[in-house]
């Protein structure tokens, strides 16, 4: 787990650009304190802030690899960790390599000149990383299969840059002749969806190799980008009486993948809130760690706290847990920090403590487990059970399903059944675009006046929505493959990669393993949307590995009280201040945006997720744009090993 950058310039003046490299480098040194390096030739510069977390005193990078007659081909800087490198090495000893090192970088260098692109295939992990062959001239570089690990790019007449966070990118950004102008388009996606879709970002000049896929780049060339992954719902039958064969295989598969992901040579812990998720990966992990720590964070008003369902939780495994409890005044601190470190705005407010529970879990160990992708792959949302409840409307005619739905929008908000009328008279595809549900385009254009309606989330769901149409998913598959595509990666996946290395802190996510969706993605629809729960089939799977109280329980995550604070002394003095400062009057209407605020305070409407959209940009644009914000970011030093 590290933080790569990598240079492939248009001409052979590489040198030209070692010293903005290195310069570019300390800015995510969060990334890998451990150690930090560069390399370079005529045409590449690779530089490297390495957190060790496998082969700590060897498997340095940038890494240089080749065969025999030419043992130095390759230059590789790699982020993430590969699960299976053991078994790796092993099948490619045993084809007639050698390798350095004891580590898994080398693994996909061997690999990569063994089966070329199709190494991707053999990687069971998570990654990002940039491979130079000096002998075609010719950078392969690639993103997992989910998009756990980031990998960002920008192009521009010099050459191409590559970097985990695009933080470095900017500071390149002079050095390469980088236009710095925001993108729009993407401002409004991110406002409409409360993150930035892949493959785009707030700077038109940036971009996102997308999840599941590689790119090719000769110098002087364009970043060609090739899908080799697609995670796809093909439903298989289970015959009655034959369900138990499907929890068993459930339950095998993801006490493999925990094994697999407790690999490392410094301690592995595990994150712990009340849910059935990350109960299951800790009392897996117990396993094969029987020191476990386990980690948890909550607040003090009462309903937004599971400390002590993870309490008893972490007692029921006999796991040692360590608790945060973070004030008002913590949270309001610590957001320019955070969206400095994001990169992009994510306006999830559950980023705030997850900052401070990776921040206590880094006092004690390098590198924790976490439950992300359970319920995109299993089937756990509870508004996966819409198309059962809104199946009725189907059998209407349409021409009074088309009236239903011109009354649901003459009705006034908050009224008994508009919500249900307007979605059940709506296509899937119109209705649903993951659970960042928070402006209709009304709502967004009285606080973003340009707003196009060609670029609302359409836009970004309807590919996806045709590709599950293609692939003839059901209904609640196709919401499961969208959600793949959108929430999990814009929202989840960076929030848990970011705000862990904001810390150091190395998460790994063993829902989101390819064996694991291998198996996943067979279940049919009746057994994950079953007995009045989610997961169902996941649920019976976890009968005897997780504690009875949390078997059937709702999870709710890390939950923020922004609702109150926003209302409340806690955080509205804090919003009024942000808005009235932020020089953002040529995207947002500050009047707009105050008058939501005050009628929040005043309880005319529930604003705060609305709001909280907005001041996350503000924050950030303070920060990057404006440079009006100092996130105080202190260089913290930890040991090498824990």
């Amino acid at each position: 787990m590290c933080g790569l950058l990598a240079m492939l310039t248009s001409g052979a003046d590489a040198e030209k650009y070692v010293g903005a490299a290195r310069d570019a480098l300390p800015c995510m040194r969060h990334r890998g304190p451990d150690a930090a390096g560069t390399w370079n030739d005529d045409h590449a510069v690779f530089g490297f802030n390495r957190l060790s977390i496998i082969d700590l005193e060897h498997s340095h990078q940038p890494l240089r690899w080749g065969p025999e007659e030419n043992p130095e081909r390759y230059a590789l800087t790699f982020n993430g960790e590969i699960y299976n490198f053991v078994e790796l090495r092993e099948e490619l000893t045993g084809l007639g390599y050698s390798f350095n090192t004891e580590g898994d970088s080398e693994t996909i260098v061997v690999g990569y000149h063994h089966w070329g692109a199709d190494v991707v295939n053999h990687l069971r992990g998570m990654f990002g990383f940039v491979i130079w062959d000096t002998e075609t001239s010719t950078v392969f570089a690639a993103r997992d299969q989910f998009g756990i690990k980031p990998l960002f790019y920008a192009t521009t007449e010099a050459g191409t840059v590559f970097a985990s966070e695009k933080k470095s990118i900017l500071e390149m950004a002079d050095a390469i002749g980088l236009d710095l102008s925001l993108d729009r388009r993407a401002i409004e996606h991110y406002v409409d969806l409360q993150y930035v879709p892949e493959p785009e970002s707030l700077h038109a000049g940036i971009r996102r190799v997308e999840s599941g896929c590689t790119v090719t780049l000769k110098p002087g060339g364009q970043v060609e980008s090739e899908r080799y992954f697609t995670p796809s719902f093909q439903v298989q039958p289970v015959a009655k009486g034959n369900e138990q064969d499907l929890f068993d295989r459930i339950a095998r598969v993801l006490e493999d993948s925990v094994a697999k992901h407790m690999r490392a040579d410094v301690t592995v812990g595990s994150f712990l809130s009340g849910g059935i998720d990350s109960t299951a990966i800790a009392a897996l992990a117990k396993r094969h760690n029987p020191d476990l720590l386990t980690f948890t964070t909550g607040f003090e008003r009462e309903g937004y706290s599971e400390v002590d369902v993870a309490a008893e939780s972490a007692a029921a495994i006999g796991a040692e847990h360590i608790v945060k409890i973070v004030s008002p005044e913590e949270y309001a601190d610590a957001i320019p920090k955070i969206m400095w470190y994001l990169d992009d705005p994510v306006a999830d407010p559950s980023l705030v403590p997850l900052y401070f529970v990776a921040e206590t879990a880094r006092k004690h160990v390098k590198v924790v487990l976490s439950g992300e992708g359970a319920d995109e792959l299993f089937g756990g949302y509870t508004i996966y059970k819409e198309p059962l409840s809104l199946a009725p409307f189907e059998k209407l005619p349409a021409t009074l399903n088309r009236g239903l739905n011109r009354l649901s929008r003459v009705l006034p908000d908050g009224v008994k059944g508009k919500s249900l009328l307007e979605r059940g008279t709506q296509p899937m595809e119109a209705r649903y675009y993951g659970n960042a549900r928070n402006f209709n385009f009304e709502q967004l254009q009285r606080v973003l006046p340009w707003a196009k309606p060609e670029w609302d989330h359409r836009e970004v769901t309807a590919p996806i929505y045709q590709w599950s149409k293609d692939l003839e998913m059901d209904p609640v598959a196709r919401m499961q493959h969208l959600d793949l595509f959108t929430w999990m990666r814009g929202d989840i996946l960076v929030k848990a990669d970011k705000i862990n290395m904001a810390n150091s802190l190395e998460l790994r996510v063993p829902f989101l393993d390819k064996e694991v969706f291998e198996v996943a993605q067979t279940i049919p629809h009746d057994l994950k949307i079953s007995h009045g729960t989610t997961k169902y089939a996941l649920r019976k799977a976890l009968e005897q590995i997780v504690p009875p109280h949390v078997l059937h329980r709702k999870k709710l995550g890390f939950p923020v009280p922004m609702r109150h604070w926003l209302a409340g002394d806690e955080l509205f003095g804090w919003a009024q201040d942000q808005i009235t400062a932020s020089q953002t009057e040529d995207i947002f209407d500050k009047q707009a945006v105050l008058e939501m605020l005050k009628e929040h305070r005043d309880g005319i409407s529930d604003h705060s997720r609305r709001l909280w959209t907005v001041l996350a940009f503000m924050v950030w644009h303070g920060i990057f744009v404006e440079k009006r914000i100092d996130p105080q970011i202190e260089q913290r030093d930890y040991p090498v090993q824990l």
